[in-house]
């Protein structure tokens, strides 16, 4: 992996679409990190509340679409691409600095179905000194991601033999297709079908 910056507090910093200030996430956050946590216990709070508690839209077949933090929360549900964005929220709301990552995938079970762009979390653990990759995307049957330090355990495994592929940049911001695509549609089982960006 590979920083699209050395300023970390750019990693930090709120977004739009990372709206940590707002009356939602501030609230979230007091709860999940109440009493005396440490660097990686807020981390993997964060990351399995995120995982477990907010739905992916496809998997329970929902037409809503959300983006902003404070929506997916409200909402308690998006796609990979909102997701993201609240763990982002909820993780730069206490200075642990959080970036956005990317796969290129297989949309359903093989290349003839289309490709897709998947979003996952690096998030910055200063007492191990290196990144780490988390992707709350949710988990079902044949998908298991777990918050690890050593050896991660991510949602997809690529098969470069399959055309699919890890993009090693960490972005400060989410990308601006994975944006587009979520402001473009109001159906989310037909934006997830038909129109997610298949590269960066």
């Amino acid at each position: 992996m590979k920083c699209e910056t050395d300023d970390l507090n750019q990693y930090r910093c709120e977004l739009p679409e990372v709206n940590f200030t707002h009356s939602l996430i501030q609230e979230k956050s007091i709860e999940l990190f109440d009493g005396a946590l440490t660097e990686l216990e807020k981390i993997e709070r964060a990351f399995t509340f995120v995982r477990d508690d907010i739905a992916h839209s496809w998997d329970i077949q929902s037409e809503r679409v959300t983006c902003e933090a404070s929506g997916v929360l409200h909402f308690k549900e998006g796609i990979c691409y909102a997701k993201s964005n609240l763990l982002a929220a909820l993780l730069r709301s206490h200075g642990i600095p959080t970036g956005f990552c990317y796969q290129r995938l297989m949309l359903f079970d093989t290349p003839a179905d289309g490709y897709c762009i998947h979003a996952l979390n690096a998030v910055y653990v200063k007492s191990i000194n290196r990144w780490i990759r988390l992707d709350a995307r949710g988990n079902k049957e044949g998908i298991d991601a777990q918050f690890e330090i050593e050896e991660e355990k991510l949602a997809f495994c690529v098969d470069v033999a399959l055309d699919e592929k890890n993009y090693p940049m960490i972005y400060s911001k989410p990308h601006p297709k994975t944006l587009a695509v979520l402001k473009e549609h109001t159906n989310a089982l037909d934006m997830y079908r038909r129109h997610l960006p298949e590269s960066l």
